[in-house]
This record gives C-alpha cells, sequence and structure tokens, in this order.
C-alpha cells in the first residue's frame, strides 16, 4: 500500500488505447514518470489526485527532422515570374541556411522548435542530422559538437530525442560533394562511425536521448559504401535514410546503377522493420509490393512533401499492402501533427476521388500506426500506447471543447483528429510531468529570448 501512496495520480475524462477509450482514466506514476497504475477506477485508498477535464491521446512521435531548417521556414516562398522553382532550386536557400548557423544558434533554434512540436503534441523527435562541422568544413574537436547541441536543445525543450547522426560523402551519384556541403561531409565508412561513436557519447548528458543511425540517400553515399556502413553497423538501432523523394532522383539513379533507388535497396539491403525510408514517393507496383512485405516503415513529412512538390506517396494502395508507416515534420514548414495525418488522407482522396483512404475507423488506423511504427522508429517497442512499466507520454485534449463535448466516444477520435486543432490542446506530459500547459512551455522564457538572439545574429529572416 505504500508504494501506491508514494505515485502522483491524475485522472483524465478519458485516455486512447490501441482498442478504443479507457474513460475515466486513473494514472498513478512514480517519480521518473513511469506509469505504475492504470485503470478506471481509483486505487481503493485516499490518494490526491490531479484532475485533468481532457482525453490523453499517446505523445505523438516526430520521425524525421532536420532542426537548422526551422530557421528558414516561410523564407522560400517568393517565386519571380519565369523562375521554375522546385525542389533543387529550394536546396540553395537550404545550403545558406546551413552555412549561416554555429552551434550557440544552432542549438537555439533547436530549443525553440523542440518546443513547439511539445506544444501540438510531440513528446519524442528523431533528429536526422548531418550538420556535422564548423562553417569551413573542419570537424570540431568535440566531433559530435553540432549533434550535442541537439540533444542540449532537447533537454531544454523537454522532449525525448533519437539523435541519427548521417552519413553523407557524396555531391550527387558518383559526383564529389559541392563546396555548399562542406559541413555535412564524412569522406569514408570511417570517418562516418567515427562520428556515430561520438555521437553515442553526447547522448549520455540526457536520459531522454537515444541513438540511430543512417545514410543520408543513395545519391549521397556511395552506392559500396551504403553496403559497408549498414553491413558494419550497430544491430540494435533503427536505421534512417531518405529515399525516391524527387523523379530526378529515380532518373539519375537508373543512368548510375541501373536501378530505381527503391529497387536498388530493396535488392542489395536486408530491408525489414529496423529500416525507415523517408518519402518514398515515386515507387512502382513492385516496389510498393516488396516495401510493405518487408515490414519497413515510410516515413511521411506530408506539409514539407507538399511544399516542396516531392509527389504524392501511394498510401491507399500500400496500406491494403499491409505496409507501414510514420511522420515526421522534415523542413519544419508545418508542425501540427493532426495536420499532417489529414493531409495523407486528404491527398488520396483528391487522385482517387474517393473517400475511403482507411477501412473502418480512419482516425484510429492513423493515430495507431503512427504511434506503434514511430515509436519503432525511435528504437521504442511498447504493446500499448499507454501500459504499467512504460512512461506517460501523453498529448491532452481539451474534453470540452464544443464539438467533443457533444460527441459520442464512437466518434470522438474521428472528432479530434479530422477537426481538432492545436488550440484544443490543453497540455503535454513527458515522464508524467506537464511541459507544456495551457499553451505554455514551462522553459519557454529561457528558450523564446535565445531563438530571437539566434535569429537576428543570422539576419536571414
Amino acid at each position: 500500500m505504500l508504494k501506491w501512496m508514494m505515485l502522483k495520480y491524475f485522472y483524465f475524462t478519458a485516455l486512447l488505447q490501441k482498442h478504443g477509450w479507457l474513460e475515466s482514466a486513473y494514472v498513478g506514476v512514480d517519480t521518473n514518470g513511469v506509469i505504475q497504475y492504470l485503470d478506471s477506477t481509483p486505487p481503493d485508498f485516499a490518494i490526491a489526485v490531479e484532475s485533468v477535464q481532457g482525453l490523453a491521446l499517446p505523445g505523438f512521435q516526430n520521425a524525421h527532422s532536420h532542426a537548422f531548417q526551422y530557421a528558414m521556414a516561410g523564407l522560400a516562398e517568393n517565386h519571380p515570374a519565369g523562375v521554375d522553382d522546385d525542389f533543387w532550386t529550394w536546396r540553395e536557400a537550404m545550403y545558406q541556411c546551413a552555412l549561416a548557423v554555429d552551434p550557440d544558434q544552432a542549438q537555439a533554434i533547436a530549443a525553440m522548435l523542440y518546443a513547439e512540436m511539445v506544444r501540438v503534441g510531440y513528446t519524442h523527435v528523431a533528429e536526422f542530422h548531418y550538420l556535422h562541422h564548423d562553417k569551413d568544413g573542419k570537424p570540431y574537436s568535440q566531433l559530435a559538437e553540432m549533434g550535442l547541441r541537439m540533444v542540449e536543445a532537447a533537454k531544454q525543450a523537454g522532449i525525448k530525442i533519437t539523435l541519427i547522426p548521417v552519413f553523407y560523402q557524396k555531391g550527387g551519384f558518383g559526383l564529389e560533394p559541392q563546396p555548399r556541403q562542406r559541413r555535412f561531409i564524412s569522406k569514408t565508412v570511417d570517418e562516418y562511425f567515427k562520428l556515430f561513436e561520438a555521437s553515442g557519447e553526447v547522448i549520455k548528458n540526457y536520459a531522454g536521448a537515444s541513438l540511430g543511425f543512417s545514410v543520408h540517400s543513395l545519391r549521397a553515399v556511395a552506392l559500396s559504401d551504403i553496403i559497408t556502413t549498414y553491413q558494419q553497423g550497430p544491430k540494435n538501432l533503427p536505421f534512417h535514410v531518405h529515399v525516391s523523394e524527387q523523379k530526378k532522383e529515380v532518373f539519375d539513379c537508373l543512368a548510375h546503377c541501373q536501378k530505381r533507388p527503391m529497387q536498388w535497396l530493396l535488392d542489395n539491403l536486408e530491408v525489414n522493420d529496423r529500416f525507415n525510408l523517408v518519402h518514398s514517393t515515386h515507387l512502382n507496383d513492385e516496389e510498393l509490393s516488396r516495401l510493405a512485405k518487408s515490414g519497413a516503415s515510410v516515413v511521411l513529412c506530408p506539409s514539407t512533401e507538399g511544399n516542396l512538390g516531392d509527389g504524392i506517396f501511394r498510401m491507399k494502395e500500400y496500406v491494403k499492402l499491409g505496409g507501414k508507416w510514420n511522420i515526421g515534420t522534415d523542413s519544419h514548414i508545418g508542425l501540427n501533427p493532426l495536420e499532417e495525418f489529414r493531409m495523407i488522407d486528404y491527398r488520396q482522396r483528391l487522385v482517387t476521388n474517393h473517400r475511403n483512404t482507411f477501412e473502418g475507423d480512419a482516425a484510429a488506423y492513423l493515430v495507431n500506426e503512427a504511434t506503434v511504427s514511430g515509436r519503432k522508429a525511435m528504437g521504442v517497442v511498447s504493446n500499448n500506447h499507454f501500459e504499467i512499466g512504460q512512461p506517460l507520454d501523453a498529448v491532452v485534449y481539451q474534453s470540452g471543447a464544443h464539438l467533443v463535448a457533444n460527441t459520442s466516444p464512437k466518434n470522438r477520435l474521428a472528432t479530434l483528429v479530422y477537426t481538432g486543432d492545436t488550440s484544443r490542446i490543453a497540455g503535454t506530459l513527458v515522464n508524467g510531468r506537464w511541459v507544456v500547459k495551457d499553451q505554455h512551455h514551462q522553459n519557454g522564457h529561457a528558450i523564446k529570448p535565445a531563438f530571437a538572439k539566434a535569429m537576428h545574429e543570422v539576419k536571414n529572416r
């Protein structure tokens, strides 16, 4: 009995599990924020309970982030007449941003971004990190200095982070890197693994940090080195890679090795459920089928993919094949996870002229799949959205919001997913503690001024 009395207790109007709502949910967490009690009835003895008139959903997983690009969000939308603007011209603006920030500024930008992620309901981010070196392209004395800054930013913002140091070697298929890419480059597999090992040390500074590994893309690393990197890499960590984002990438890959990017990947690596394949936009029938059977997850970044004109992933067909997927915000032109879900669904409705992208309860499918596969992308495996022995990471939506308050439990989640916006969020809990409550971040007083200072110094806005 003493153990149960030592816990911190919450009451939620309802709490979402894989198979539906737990109504009148009581959750008790220990001092580390790990769930020790979870039931629809309170314990059999008198306890103090924080009553939350809200609906607890599992904290969202952001499986793909380039934090420094938040500094340029909204700055590549001026399109002079007669200029053919696409992903490849946008990339030039991205290079300018990448060359502009020092470690302090990069940390301040990331902290602001991560704080905003927590505000809109993300509790874990996978930082696909390739801004490794100084502005001249020279390694820092601490090889993982910039990775360390991402971890420190996550700590400031109260979000969990899976740091994914990225192997970036080439300027395109068979091409040497461009000067504008100098901050990204590891010349050899050995150089990359030295960076990876250093990254493993810096995550020790934050209990909420873990590690993944990656090659940037088939165009950015020699094909033989991609094979070596994967084969020599860790066997128990998630592996992330961009693939088939742009049509030009597909054409260039065909010219270079006579195979399409996804085809080459599936033929040359043992693609399995550790793989997180970012975008995967342009796939043929065989690639789509083989990918679904592999158990790998596609990382969809709808707002960024739309902003860059990447194209539309074949989601409806992929889901029918049993394919796995998760979401990321990539360049952070948009952050609201509910908008990402809606964009995934509505793009399919527009191209198919049918409304049933997903069979059954679409909202439940979206949240469940993004949670399960999103956690796996972070290196986390769980049996249910909330369970004893796991941390209480939740985004809580106001149960009194007018539409939700007048909706049955059967239609509650669909109402949230398809009509909700961030103003309906009561707060976000990470490890059983409010990091954001009533739209106010617990560390915003320090994060916002540092971000403003960094942007004033970068002078790109």
